[in-house]
């Protein structure tokens, strides 16, 4: 059960059904005259907030922002009409209320006897500070248009001014600069083929013949007149030589450029929109 304080707190919340789905924002209190104990609260409902739906809160909860009621969003929706403006209800429309949530038998337990209009007698006193048995109090909000200071006043929470404020979502695209990868500068070896041609020389044995003449008589005839004999010949030739040697051939550095490419970005974006309900004269 609610205390008293933990009502008045539950003004300008909003107002939840067991089940979780939300009903709308709370607008006044009603509290019992004699007891100042919490009997309903008032929540908005319909189309932008334009109806004021009676719900009995005995069984209600509330904890931080949020008031949870036993009863659907639907039973909330489709509760009777009552005209609270003078702040008060009367008898027969809080046996109303309470036998269509189901709650009758909770009234013929609680309800007083007597020839009073409210459910709970109510002095003028109590009515002036807003204490009385049934009396409404919204937190500030007053029942009569003539005080509040604007031509209209707010039907889902405490009363402003007579203008909303329409936002929407920008979207703001930058860049911010993060490591896209990393090269690096690596030197390895391979062993490659590679064929030259180099000429080389070599001798060979040529066997030369000449006639015995006047010139060569003398060498002819130094020898014995017949023997046996040998003469050799050394032949030379050239061979390949390989000799490798290592030589810088060239310089290779790592380095960065900058080069610039167009992205497409896409994001969603709310938008509030304010659209107007009956009659009215569009002065934009």
């Amino acid at each position: 059960m609610l205390t008293e304080n933990d009502a008045r707190e539950t003004i300008g919340t909003t107002a939840y059904s067991a089940d979780g789905e939300k009903i709308g924002k709370v607008g006044q209190l009603f509290l019992d005259d004699e007891t100042g104990r919490p009997e309903f609260v008032t929540v908005n409902t319909g189309l932008f907030g334009t109806n004021e739906t009676f719900i009995p809160v005995s069984d209600a909860t509330f904890n931080g922002d949020r008031l949870t009621v036993p009863f659907s969003k639907d039973q909330v929706k489709d509760a009777p009409n009552v005209d609270a403006e003078n702040g008060h209800l009367d008898k027969s429309e809080e046996r109303r209320l309470y036998e269509y949530y189901g709650r009758g038998a909770d009234y013929d337990t609680t309800t007083r006897t007597g020839d009073a209009d409210y459910r709970n007698d109510t002095t003028d006193a109590d009515r002036t500070t807003g204490t009385g048995v049934g009396t409404g109090i919204t937190g500030g909000r007053d029942n009569d248009l003539s005080d509040r200071g604007t031509e209209g006043h707010d039907t889902s929470g405490p009363t402003t001014d007579d203008a909303m404020t329409r936002s929407e979502e920008r979207v703001n695209v930058g860049t911010t600069s993060q490591e896209a990868g990393r090269v690096r500068l690596r030197k390895y070896v391979t062993t490659e083929q590679e064929t030259h041609t180099v000429p080389v020389r070599k001798e060979r044995a040529v066997l030369e013949r000449e006639p015995v003449t006047d010139a060569n008589i003398g060498d002819a005839t130094s020898g014995p007149d017949l023997s046996d004999e040998e003469h050799e010949v050394v032949l030379s030739e050239e061979r390949v030589t390989v000799d490798k040697t290592t030589e810088p051939v060239e310089r290779v550095r790592l380095g960065t450029e900058t080069v610039t490419e167009q992205e497409s970005v896409t994001e969603e974006v709310r938008k509030e929109h304010i659209e107007t309900d009956g009659d009215v004269n569009d002065r934009r």
